[in-house]
């Protein structure tokens, strides 16, 4: 009888297994679309040679520790196949987006076996005249953007080629970034020995932060609910952020967070609220740029407090603070802090819920923008028409946004609390509105 492999999980990984709630599941969702049917018998061949075969976590069950001081370990499912962890579904006519997003929203609410590998993926037809796949993965498994590049090495750079993403183009393309990619290079810059002293005072701001911000009453307070709405725009050109970018002495980020934050603020004005901000969880990619992600893959990442300016703000103004806003958080230290923190508390798991409740109830939920692939992508010989993602939460969290660049154009995806937020498609209205305001400060010429 062969020997099963063991291998214990970091405190990080287990703080997102741990994290599980009816209300919210630790699951981070996505898909990509084609525009024709996909063969799924050949995408059945790609996951089980660039997915299973190259992530050993994708054949292996999470098992709970023996004593309560130690962590849980990822082990070999000795059951494990392919076709336990795929499901093929077809919409019902007309096959809309309307039709999709019932289909996922039913989905979204289901938690995965925990008796198996926590993944799942969906093989859906008759969605626009294309295809669909639905994937699902446990946060514990790793990070979103880790996930999100683990489906870029599913696809190839042409319909006949063959050829997986490699580390190489990752750091040249910048195939799988994040909002504040860059944060964690400037903490390591600040721990220099002569900058210790405002290292020190800007420690001391953001343990404040962390231990005494508070988060504004509003429409999206409350307990949430086990069922979720989900909601995305159409596409938009990325052309036309970097022109407001340019015009503005901003970055493309800036100006994606700053029509988000404007959306929020129509949002509450239509419920008849105002407040000055909202906080938001922010991801922040710790691994080093240019490396081929570890077969173990696994969380390196922090999450970072940034308030959303909501208040009455012209589009200006808004555009400047998130700018200001964002500056601060990239030269503090506090990617640091959150990354020790988070590891720190999954060594905690039997006390661990107060810990992430206390921490969660300081924000409306998590915002990550994840830069895709430049360039069009193919899988099975198809082209890929888009990408989209839905971020977790924990604790009160009723707002999840995530914000996919994909082939020179960007979509953004609302996952919301079905009770607290029933109409996340007014938030998809909003940003396409708060966008072409942010279009109106280019110059004319």
């Amino acid at each position: 009888m062969s020997q099963v492999a063991r291998r214990s999980m970091s405190g990080a990984d287990a703080m997102w297994l741990y994290a599980d709630r009816p209300n919210h599941l630790m699951v981070i969702d996505g898909m990509m679309w084609t525009d024709e049917p996909l063969d799924w018998d050949l995408v059945e061949e790609v996951l089980s040679e660039r997915l299973v075969g190259r992530f050993p976590v994708f054949s292996q069950r999470a098992v709970d520790p023996a004593w309560p001081w130690e962590l849980p370990v990822w082990e070999d499912d000795p059951d494990f196949t392919l076709d336990r962890h795929v499901t093929r579904a077809t919409l019902p006519d007309p096959g809309g987006e309307e039709e999709l997003q019932a289909f996922l929203e039913a989905q979204v609410a289901e938690p995965l076996d925990r008796a198996k590998p926590l993944w799942h993926v969906w093989f859906i037809d008759n969605y626009l005249g294309g295809s669909v796949l639905f994937y699902r993965f446990h946060h514990a498994m790793a990070d979103g953007m880790a996930l999100a590049e683990v489906m870029v090495n599913l696809t190839d750079p042409s319909p006949d080629t063959h050829e997986p993403f490699t580390a190489r183009e990752v750091h040249h393309s910048g195939t799988v970034g994040s909002l504040l990619g860059g944060a964690i290079g400037l903490v390591r810059n600040a721990l220099h020995v002569s900058s210790l002293p405002a290292l020190g005072m800007q420690s001391a701001a953001v343990a404040q932060k962390l231990l005494l911000d508070a988060l504004p009453v509003s429409l999206f307070s409350g307990e949430p609910g086990g069922a979720k709405r989900l909601a995305w725009s159409r596409a938009r050109s990325v052309d036309e952020i970097k022109q407001v970018s340019r015009a503005t002495e901003s970055t493309v980020n800036d100006v994606l967070i700053a029509a988000l934050s404007g959306a929020l603020a129509r949002f509450l004005d239509l419920h008849g609220e105002t407040v000055d901000h909202l906080t938001t969880m922010v991801p922040v990619n710790t691994r080093p740029p240019g490396r081929a992600l570890p077969r173990e893959l696994g969380n390196k990442f922090a999450l970072v407090m940034l308030h959303l300016p909501t208040g009455n703000l012209d589009t200006r103004a808004r555009l400047h603070a998130v700018h200001e806003r964002m500056e601060e958080i990239k030269h503090s230290p506090e990617t640091f802090i959150t990354s020790v923190v988070a590891e720190g508390i999954g060594h905690l798991h039997a006390v661990e819920k107060p810990f992430v409740d206390f921490f969660a109830a300081k924000a409306v939920g998590v915002t990550t923008n994840v830069i895709g692939p430049k360039e069009p992508r193919y899988i099975a010989g198809r082209k890929i028409a888009g990408v989209l993602g839905w971020v977790p939460g924990s604790g009160g969290h009723t707002l999840g946004v995530c914000i996919y660049s994909y082939d020179n154009t960007v979509r953004i995806g609302f996952k919301t609390d079905a009770e607290t937020v029933p109409m996340p498609e007014r938030l998809i209205e909003f940003f396409d509105a708060e966008l072409d305001a942010l279009l109106e400060l280019v110059p004319q010429a």
